[in-house]
């Protein structure tokens, strides 16, 4: 516990005492978080370059670590590396849920054109959606009503979210491959 004789008893003092407060926040946290969050850390204003400035030297520091500090849509977050990942799956051995190539056909198409109708995903696919598809992105958090479209029925338009990008790590779409890396086989099969 601290008492007002201890390191943490007064706001930060210097970039060492900040960058410690950062990392017990951003480690702490269940969500990444945002430079508005982590400005509110501070009871004294602090410029967003400081704060970048701090964010980088605190992912140099963890640089050679078990996790890693990255930059995700919704804010920055601590993870664990890659290399790691097949260890701690042996404490959740539940297995990943499954999407069908219908869910990951449909997915795409909303990821590259939004915002979509259901009516242009159909279009794009050559069939119908099947509902429970739409319900399932829905319920991932993956897929959002971002409103309607100005025609007769103003069908609802689809987009992706910021937790489709977290979940993917992305920062944005445009860290998607871009489209003209998946190549058409004559099988109907995409290859990255």
């Amino acid at each position: 516990m601290l008492n007002d004789t201890d390191t943490f008893s007064q706001e930060p003092q210097n970039a060492s005492e900040m960058k410690q407060v950062l990392e017990v926040a951003l480690l702490t946290s269940s969500e990444p978080m945002s430079l508005d969050d982590m400005l509110r850390l501070f009871a004294e204003r602090m410029e967003r370059a400081t704060l970048r400035m701090l964010l980088d030297e605190l992912k140099t520091d963890w640089q050679n670590r078990t996790m890693e500090l990255v930059q995700v849509s919704s804010g920055w977050r601590f993870q664990a590396r890659s290399e790691y990942l097949p260890f701690l799956a042996r404490l959740n051995p539940e297995r990943p849920q499954k999407y069908s190539r219908a869910t990951l056909e449909t997915l795409a198409i909303i990821a590259y054109r939004q915002p979509v109708t259901r009516g242009d995903i159909e279009d794009i696919r050559g069939v119908g959606v099947n509902p429970n598809t739409m319900r399932q992105l829905l319920e991932r958090g993956w897929i959002d009503v971002v409103g309607q479209r100005e025609v007769p029925g103003r069908p609802s338009l689809y987009a992706t979210t910021r937790k489709f990008l977290d979940d993917l790590n992305l920062r944005s779409l445009s860290d998607l491959p871009p489209m003209e890396t998946f190549i058409q086989t004559g099988t109907e099969e995409f290859v990255l």
